[in-house]
């Protein structure tokens, strides 16, 4: 009970500009996704294409056509995905990220406290986050080049960014539903819902230590939420309300008591949805 009074100290100077520079960084990528997601256009007929892709699309499609979604080729239409990929990782991927890393913000703050020699136990926090957003970071070119792939080729709308047949849109669906019952994903949910037993199982000394750990979260975070992420092709990859409801449906799952049933009920729902769509 001594030590209160300085863990609480500790924890108010360490702390804080974690949660601010978490803040700060989501905020921004939120920014991103809101103002490319508006790119010339309503969001509400975005968001009602998505919704009905197959029942309203060719006439949203003629009305949307002068809007300046990026097209299908070049370089810099591949940039553009990417950092769009990026950005969107960013907004729906650090509020469940962050118990992870203000842990590790505490473990090292305890570290540089007790002397300067347990600082060669630990490395800055910013090792820790270079790793994770490395993994995530390689998530958004793949899905970039997904994206710029099936637009090529037709599959994938250069102006909704969405799926434009039925079948695939419904394969997708039942995959990520079928994903969220297996063991798999309760594994990888598992090490993302229990930060302090990851870190201790984990823990390595050292920046080579920080930054590995920083790729295994990453790597268990992509494990847990990769078919969610696929969803936005079902939904439109820059549709504001599938963005913030998967969002969401990550945060409950990594950080809600109810977070392993919530995410159950959702994979049955897709699973239904999907077959839905494939029967329709």
């Amino acid at each position: 009970m001594a030590d209160e009074p300085a863990v609480e100290r500790l924890l108010r100077r360490e702390g804080l500009p974690t949660i601010v520079g978490l803040l700060l960084l989501c905020a921004c990528a939120w920014a991103y996704v809101v103002s490319g997601a508006r790119m010339g256009g309503d969001v509400r007929e975005l968001t009602t294409l998505a919704l009905f892709p197959y029942r309203h699309g060719a006439e949203l499609e003629a009305s949307m056509a002068g809007m300046a979604m990026p097209a299908a080729g070049g370089f810099g239409t591949w940039a553009l995905l990417s950092a769009m990929w990026l950005a969107m990782m960013l907004a729906m991927m650090s509020p469940s990220a962050a118990p992870a890393i203000l842990l590790y913000a505490r473990v090292h703050a305890h570290f540089r406290q007790r002397s300067l020699a347990d600082l060669g136990a630990s490395a800055p926090l910013g090792v820790f986050a270079l790793g994770y957003l490395a993994v995530w970071s390689v998530f958004a070119l793949a899905a970039a080049s997904l994206q710029l792939w099936l637009q090529q080729r037709g599959a994938v709308s250069a102006i909704s960014m969405g799926l434009q047949a039925r079948w695939p849109a419904g394969l997708v669906l039942v995959a990520a539903g079928l994903y969220q019952l297996t063991p798999l994903k309760r594994a990888c949910l598992a090490q993302c819902r229990s930060p302090a037993q990851f870190l201790s199982q984990h823990w390595r000394p050292g920046r080579a230590g920080a930054f590995r750990l920083g790729v295994l979260h990453g790597a268990w975070c992509v494990g847990c939420c990769w078919l969610l992420m696929a969803l936005l092709f079902v939904g439109g990859v820059m549709n504001l309300v599938w963005i913030a409801l998967l969002a969401i449906l990550v945060g409950v799952e990594k950080l809600a008591p109810p977070g392993r049933a919530v995410g159950l009920g959702v994979g049955l729902l897709l699973v239904a949805w999907g077959l839905a769509t494939l029967a329709s």
